[in-house]
């Protein structure tokens, strides 16, 4: 059980290194288009590309057309839409903050709405109450930014 915890740890951190390439490459990309939304449009469709390839490559059934109709009508976009602001943001906000600034930020904005959004079960997500080692958690977020972040 601890084992596999640590493999998901690892994942997840794997996982934020390459948003915040991705991040960086894209903030870059969206300064020299000098439009961090078309740079958007871009790592879209490429992001598109290797996704779908590596759902063919998967080998994963696909659901049946009964599972898809049962999917809300809002769920085939909201997160889409919400990717499309979030990553703009990025890509907008890196080159005039600089990365560590912008992820920190960033990062705390995640965990912040992830522990009210836990706490009352907002987006169907598993209750996790707020407790006084999550609270104190988040403060201490707080000073880790502030330390970052104060030239």
């Amino acid at each position: 059980m601890l084992m596999n915890q640590v493999s998901l740890a690892i994942l997840a951190i794997v996982g934020g290194v390459f948003l915040a390439m991705q991040g960086g490459l894209n903030a870059h990309l969206g300064v020299l288009l000098k439009n961090p939304l078309l740079a958007s449009v871009v790592a879209f469709c490429s992001s598109s590309i290797f996704a779908i390839a590596l759902v063919f490559l998967s080998g994963k059934n696909f659901p049946m057309a009964i599972t898809l109709k049962q999917i809300p009508i809002y769920l085939w976009f909201t997160g889409g839409l919400f990717s499309v602001l979030g990553i703009s943001l990025y890509y907008y906000t890196i080159p005039k903050l600089g990365i560590s600034t912008m992820i920190s930020f960033g990062l705390f904005g995640q965990l912040a709405f992830s522990v009210f959004a836990g706490h009352f079960g907002w987006l169907n997500l598993p209750l996790e109450p707020i407790s006084l080692k999550r609270g104190l958690g988040l403060i201490a977020m707080i000073f880790g930014i502030l330390l970052i972040n104060i030239k």
